[in-house]
């Protein structure tokens, strides 16, 4: 896994590499790479377009090192910008909205388990526990176009967004996230998410950024 926060431009970043330990380490890494070279002072609707526009260089990147390997990674993006705020995402890895003590997913994963769950079959926590719920549909570096999904809405004072990899979906439920996200203080809220997640096991790499609006 490879995150990024940068404040000062207003976006945060969870990108979770597939393909095997190198192979993987690279894909997330070229990712926020590709985000750290964004520039200060662009308006909202020119960094979204930015955000977008990396992520696809990233994807030609890892293509062109991949040869006969699969190799890419996951990646969900915040962008918040005065009451707005716009979240793109290619994969499994997830943003999440506590507001008024109620926790809502906003992303929802591409992966084969997702489909189960969209057609009502399975819920969220029930897909994390199938025998394919690692089997992601989308990936940068994966295929020939990278679809990016996009979600946008308003920020309201006291909103927490979550930003996570699987590593930590595997191991909490929503009931546990609904729970957590309410009640813990954010200086000791990645903690408590990173130690429920390796009490329970804990066999991936867990990623996690927490952001309180004020």
């Amino acid at each position: 896994d490879s995150i990024i926060a940068l404040p000062e431009i207003g976006l945060w970043s969870v990108s979770d590499g597939m393909g095997g330990h190198s192979g993987g380490d690279f894909a997330s890494q070229t990712v926020v790479e590709a985000l750290s070279t964004l520039p200060l002072g662009m308006p909202p609707k020119e960094l979204m377009e930015s955000v977008r526009n990396v992520l696809r260089n990233a994807h030609s990147i890892i293509q062109q090192q991949s040869e006969d390997r699969t190799i890419g990674a996951t990646v969900v993006t915040l962008i918040v910008a005065g009451d707005h705020f716009v979240s793109l995402w290619v994969g499994d890895s997830r943003l999440y909205r506590c507001r008024n003590g109620v926790t809502e997913m906003l992303t929802t994963d591409h992966s084969l388990v997702a489909e189960l769950v969209l057609s009502g079959q399975l819920t969220w926590d029930e897909a994390e526990l199938h025998p394919q719920s690692n089997a992601v549909t989308r990936a940068v570096g994966v295929g020939d176009e990278l679809e990016i999904d996009k979600v946008r809405g308003e920020v309201q004072r006291g909103d927490r967004f979550l930003l996570c990899s699987d590593g930590l979906t595997k191991y909490a439920s929503h009931a546990d996230l609904q729970v957590i996200l309410r009640t813990t203080p954010l200086e000791t809220i990645v903690d408590r998410l990173m130690t429920l997640a390796l009490d329970r096991g804990g066999a991936d790499n867990i990623s996690i950024i927490v952001i309180d609006v004020q």
